[in-house]
C-alpha cells in the first residue's frame, strides 16, 4: 500500500503558506499539507504527522529556521527539508548543508516546488 505524501509548511506569513500550499495542491491534490506559523509550532505537527516534506522560512519570530531544521533532522531522518528564504546568505546556505538540508530562495515558484517534491513523486 502507497503512503500518501505529508508536506509540512511553516512560514510566519499566513500568504506564504498558502501559495505554497497551492503550488503544491495543484500537481498533487491527494497529498497532505499542513501548515505551521512557526518552529515551535513546526515541532509538534511534525511529532504527530511526520511530514516526507519540510518547507521551512528561515526568518521567523521565535526559533528560526536554522534551529528548527537541525531539530527536524534529529527527529525526521529521512524526511527531505528545505530552507525558503529570500535573503540568500552564503552563512546560511551553508549551515543548511551541514546539518543536511536543501535551500531554495523565495519566492516560491511552480518551478521550485516542482524541484522541491520530485523526490517524493513515484
Amino acid at each position: 500500500m502507497e503512503v500518501t505524501p505529508t508536506v509540512l509548511i511553516v512560514d510566519d506569513s499566513r500568504v506564504s503558506r498558502l501559495v505554497a500550499r497551492q503550488h503544491i495542491l495543484s500537481k498533487h491534490a491527494d497529498w497532505v499539507v499542513e501548515e505551521a506559523a512557526n518552529g515551535e509550532e513546526a515541532l509538534e505537527k511534525a511529532r504527530l504527522s511526520r511530514p516526507h516534506l519540510v518547507l521551512l522560512d528561515v526568518n521567523m519570530p521565535g526559533m528560526g529556521g536554522v534551529a528548527t531544521a537541525e531539530k527536524l533532522r534529529a527527529l525526521l531522518p529521512q524526511a527531505y527539508i528545505s530552507l525558503l528564504t529570500a535573503n540568500v546568505q552564503s552563512a546560511t546556505r551553508n549551515r543548511a548543508s551541514e546539518i543536511g538540508v536543501g535551500f531554495m530562495e523565495k519566492p516560491i515558484t511552480d518551478e521550485r516546488i516542482a524541484q522541491l517534491i520530485a523526490p517524493l513523486e513515484h
